[in-house]
């Protein structure tokens, strides 16, 4: 077989391997989906399960096709930052009067259930009015010592006030929507002051309403990163194993804290220390020396295997640790050890890897692994990965911290939080203002806590933990290490969750039942395969032989679409399966362009090998002219689009892009195969000439 054989086979081939290749997590998820589901009601079962296949069903899940919220059943909530309640806890109390009461509720009225913009209405009124800004709402000390007009500098306050509740906001639902571990969540920004919000498989309404609605909690707690961190790591691991009673550890995390990390940033050094838990384990031996390695000899997966069921918590963390701030870090692996075997100071550093986070943030939420905990100490995870994501878009991983389990300040004595840049440095950075109860208390803290690190945590999860270099007097804090500006300006929004009074309310709310997302699927399915399979039959009855290469190029196309909206991580709705439809329309009109064409040459007595030459050739304008249109058409859908519209524009854009190759390449290719088996003739539905 000559090369050139070779190549068209391959080009037929590949593609079907590489569609297989992108689908197979998804059949691997649905497979151990219903396995899982069986056990559930047995939660004995049910965690032994997760124990041992949790991270390859977290693997296979993010990487597998999708469905949208029509094709899966959920929820679908439409929220309202209440903008005017923002405008009125903005006020000086002591100067709210019944003209500022009246315009609030006068613009409430015009804007309730309409698109316009809260905040110009309400200024429009206010003007109309006849009052000044500056008799109802203070004026902060920089803004009065830049001059300029007092009450533009109050409107561009209140405005970028209204942008920040919204930000923040969004990021407080998505953190918390992440803790309810919800896959496939969509939630996106609609209009100034809106915020839409779809939850799949979601099966308990109430629950979700509440957790939305829900004031954050912003909290500063110091960092306590110590060898008393890993004892407490041990004890999860006896209580996982049901080896010791959930009773609280010594309480001994109040000692001496100093060792600590400079910048929380150092352990992305993780990325590349990272070793693989199994090998690690097969290498170490008890530092004690007397006891033998009991995994010695053990197969790769049979380490792997045991390691997981003797360290059920401490398996999932990688630990960092250096001797002082001027050390390097090293890799450390917690398998076959114990607490003795650490140093008690020095800098420690944890992560754990984001396939593994969900089932270690279930394990911090059992009881008894709670009770087991010291008194004043709280395990929590940040709430941004680190290092690269890997392919299946599964984060790298999350850094682990100690911290006290009281907050030692509290969001509600935030005053004011914006991004800015460090002059010396040009470094972004963010300025964090208090009020004078909190100011007077954070002063306290910074100068007795000089050198170590304190939490910024809201709702539980870690947004920043930076080192304290100085007593801070005056409530004006710089907080340094944010590695972009959009770190930065995201560290703003969080700080403000404790200043903003925004409450968000529901103004709309659709629950789908999974019995109406299964007939959505069956119906959906049954049309495809209807018009599929018209479509087949055509192509047979009208164009013979030539119809069947037409098919199997069609069945390859929709199996690359599918493949495609699998590999890239899109979702397959109601909508997409109409544009898989229209794509297959489009494919199919493509070889009939190239079949009339060869169809013509073969009338004018031409061969069968320059028949498909000048047909694949003179079909090819008009063949990238009709799909390049569609791709054009999909380009506004994309970017103003949103929804179930934009997800019938990404499968009408793939399979416009597929369309191209396989009607075209694979299609060319099977015809060349045949023309150099050595046929001289071939039934595309032409007519027969004497």
């Amino acid at each position: 077989m000559s090369s050139k054989t070779w190549s068209k086979w391959l080009l037929i081939l590949l593609p079907i391997v590489a569609g297989a290749y992108l689908l197979w997590p998804t059949y691997n998820y649905y497979r151990m989906n219903q396995e899982r589901e069986s056990l559930i009601g047995d939660s004995a079962a049910l965690e032994s399960w997760d124990l041992v296949n949790g991270e390859d069903f977290a693997k296979a899940r993010n990487a597998r096709l999708k469905l949208g919220l029509d094709l899966r059943g959920g929820m679908y909530v439409t929220l309202e930052v209440d903008i005017l309640k923002l405008i009125e806890e903005s006020a000086d109390p002591l100067s709210v009067d019944e003209g500022f009461t009246s315009i609030l509720e006068k613009t409430r009225t015009q804007t309730d259930n309409t698109d316009l913009d809260v905040l110009d209405t309400y200024l429009a009124n206010f003007r109309a009015s006849g009052k000044s800004l500056l008799q109802y709402f203070p004026l902060s000390s920089s803004d009065e010592a830049k001059g300029g007009d007092p009450e533009k500098a109050i409107e561009e306050k209140l405005r970028n006030d209204a942008a920040g509740a919204v930000d923040q906001a969004m990021e407080v639902i998505r953190q918390r929507i992440n803790k309810y571990d919800l896959s496939e969540v969509n939630i996106q920004k609609q209009g100034a002051r809106r915020i839409v919000i779809e939850l799949p498989d979601v099966k308990d309404e109430k629950e979700i309403r509440s957790l939305i609605q829900t004031t954050a909690r912003l909290e500063f707690k110091r960092v306590m990163m110590n060898r008393d961190l890993i004892r407490t790591f041990y004890t999860i691991d006896n209580v996982l194993k049901g080896v010791v009673a959930a009773e609280p550890v010594a309480d001994t995390t109040a000692k001496d804290s100093t060792a600590v990390a400079k910048d929380s940033s150092a352990i992305a050094k993780a990325d590349t220390a990272k070793k693989d838990t199994a090998a690690a384990a097969t290498a170490t031996t008890d530092t004690s020396k007397k006891n033998a390695n009991p995994y010695a000899g053990l197969s790769d997966d049979e380490v792997a295997r045991r390691v997981k069921r003797d360290y059920p918590f401490t398996y999932m963390l990688t630990g960092l640790f250096a001797q002082s701030e001027k050390s390097s870090f090293q890799n450390f692996d917690l398998i076959l050890k114990k607490a003795e075997d650490f140093p008690e100071q020095g800098i420690y550093n944890f992560v754990v890897s984001g396939t593994m986070l969900q089932q270690f943030l279930k394990y911090l939420e059992r009881p008894d692994v709670k009770r087991a905990m010291p008194a004043d100490l709280d395990i929590v995870v940040a709430a941004r990965p680190e290092g690269t994501p890997a392919k299946d878009g599964t984060p790298e991983f999350y850094n682990v911290y100690g911290v006290v389990r009281e907050a030692d300040l509290t969001g509600d004595v935030v005053t004011e939080a914006f991004p800015s840049f460090d002059q010396s440095s040009n470094q972004p950075m963010v300025l964090m203002e208090m009020t004078g109860e909190g100011a007077e208390r954070w002063a306290q803290i910074t100068g007795a806590n000089i050198g170590k690190r304190i939490a910024i945590i809201l709702d539980g999860r870690v947004y920043s933990a930076p080192t304290v270099q100085n007593k801070i007097t005056g409530g004006s804090s710089q907080i340094t290490g944010a590695t972009s500006p959009e770190e930065a300006n995201l560290l703003a929004v969080v700080l403000k969750a404790g200043a903003l009074k925004a409450p968000v309310k529901i103004i709309e709310e659709r629950v789908v039942g999974p019995s109406l997302g299964e007939d959505s699927i069956r119906r959906g399915v049954t049309s495809s395969l209807l018009s599929f399979a018209l479509i087949v039959l055509f192509m047979l009855a009208y164009y013979v032989w030539g119809g069947g290469l037409a098919d199997i190029a069609l069945m390859m196309n929709v199996l690359l679409v599918i493949a495609g909206l699998a590999g890239f991580g899109g979702t397959l709705t109601l909508p997409g399966i109409a544009g898989i439809i229209l794509s297959t329309a489009m494919a199919v009109d493509a070889n009939i362009l190239i079949f009339e064409r060869m169809r013509e040459e073969l009338y004018a007595g031409k061969t069968l090998k320059v028949a498909i030459d000048q047909g694949f050739e003179k079909a090819w304008s008009a063949i990238i002219d009709s799909n390049l249109t569609n791709i054009l058409a999909t380009v506004p859908l994309l970017i103003w689009g949103s929804g179930p519209v934009r997800g019938f524009a990404v499968t009408l854009l793939v399979g416009a892009v597929i369309t191209l190759f396989t009607a075209v390449v694979v299609t060319r290719a099977m015809f060349t195969l045949i023309a150099a088996s050595g046929a001289t003739t071939f039934n595309i539905g032409q007519k027969r000439t004497a």
